[in-house]
């Protein structure tokens, strides 16, 4: 069984905002990576890094890349319920009717973050809790469904609090951010100088136009029960094993739906039946920080995951066609030209054209390669086309 074309083409395009995401932060990419598996597979995601790390900006960005209805807010000790589920409706509580006023809040977003996600009272935690785990919000004396695909939080640190590990365990995946290292310094200052330039820009506040939308992100994440799992399941059973025989702790939680995981790894790399690679993300699947690297390790061992693996095995025609895909992208109206565009759609085609040459030197690698260096050109054609 093969995908059809119509499930390649969102795929591929929900690629693309991964790609114009990562071209524009340094040393995000697998951040932005685990934002769309954890969309794709409807599971939350725990940021957990300093302050100042861009964790506010990522997220912004990929809801804009997705169009999806965002809710965002910090929470302190001292947030009312009232300010993340909405206000109590006085004309219908004076009939005698409990009712909350849901619109422009977190019952009705599609994509929620909640940054300090664990300073939240007991009342808001628990009524996430059900949030989270059933996208159902007690409003009253009925229950009202939340279209929530997925809630990213984002905190300093795991709280060491045992009443709060219920609610941490309910984001399955978890992704450290770390200050740019000092290497990437000059890249950093670049990146971000080029999107503050954007911003002072006559193009300031203009949103880019949705590469996917929600109801397409329904559609591939119908699609993770049609990857077959059968070859990898018994090297993910080992895998497992030997975690816990490391003594590192996951809920039966985490172990079942950790598969899914895997089937929408699988799915991301336009396969339809699972192989050792998809295993990677059981890497950001851990409980405890202290067993980060430790699982990081094992699975490194039981996989042949990494982005240098998954490049490899790419046919040129692939590469080739996302390059296409990314060039024409300039010329269409809906593309917002700007200098910030520009060189991230250039960045993008120069790391296909590095891919195209890490394979073998064949004739059509070579003719692959011509042709993307065609389409840098014709890209970089486009730069007198700024205002």
């Amino acid at each position: 069984m093969a995908w059809e074309q119509h499930t390649l083409q969102i795929i591929r395009r929900l690629r693309t905002v991964h790609q114009e995401i990562s071209a524009d932060y340094v040393e995000r990419d697998l951040v932005v990576e685990l934002l769309q598996l954890a969309a794709v597979t409807r599971e939350h995601l725990l940021l957990l890094g300093p302050p100042g790390t861009a964790k506010t900006d990522l997220v912004e960005r990929f809801c804009l890349g997705l169009g999806a209805r965002r809710y965002r807010y910090l929470l302190t000790r001292f947030t009312e319920p009232s300010e993340i589920f909405g206000p109590l409706d006085f004309a219908r509580f004076q009939q005698g009717e409990y009712h909350i006023q849901t619109s422009g809040m977190l019952p009705e977003a599609e994509i929620a973050f909640l940054d300090e996600v664990f300073q939240g009272s007991s009342a808001i935690l628990n009524t996430l809790l059900t949030l989270l785990n059933e996208r159902r919000f007690h409003n009253g004396p009925h229950t009202q469904h939340a279209p929530l695909i997925s809630v990213f939080g984002a905190s300093a640190e795991l709280p060491e609090d045992p009443a709060l590990s219920a609610f941490a365990d309910r984001f399955l995946i978890r992704a450290r951010v770390e200050p740019v290292g000092e290497s990437h310094l000059p890249d950093l200052l670049e990146a971000g100088w080029g999107r503050e330039r954007d911003r002072l820009s006559s193009r300031n506040g203009a949103a880019p136009t949705p590469l996917v939308d929600t109801a397409e992100l329904a559609q591939l994440t119908g699609r993770l029960g049609r990857v077959d799992l059968d070859v990898i399941r018994p090297l993910y059973e080992e895998l497992i094993r030997e975690l816990r025989g490391q003594g590192v702790a996951l809920s039966d939680r985490r172990l079942v739906r950790g598969l899914k995981l895997v089937a929408g790894a699988a799915l991301l790399s336009e396969r339809d039946v699972a192989a050792a690679e998809d295993l990677w993300p059981i890497a950001h699947a851990w409980a405890d920080p202290a067993d980060a690297d430790l699982v990081a390790d094992i699975v490194a061992e039981r996989s042949s995951s990494g982005e240098a693996a998954r490049e490899r095995s790419r046919p040129t025609s692939e590469i080739v066609a996302e390059a296409r895909f990314e060039a024409e992208r300039v010329s269409a109206p809906s593309y917002d030209v700007t200098r910030g565009s520009i060189d991230a759609t250039l960045r993008t085609l120069s790391r296909l054209r590095r891919e195209l040459l890490t394979g073998p030197q064949d004739p059509p690698r070579r003719a692959g390669t011509d042709e993307v260096d065609q389409l840098i050109d014709y890209v970089m054609s486009h730069y007198q086309n700024i205002s």
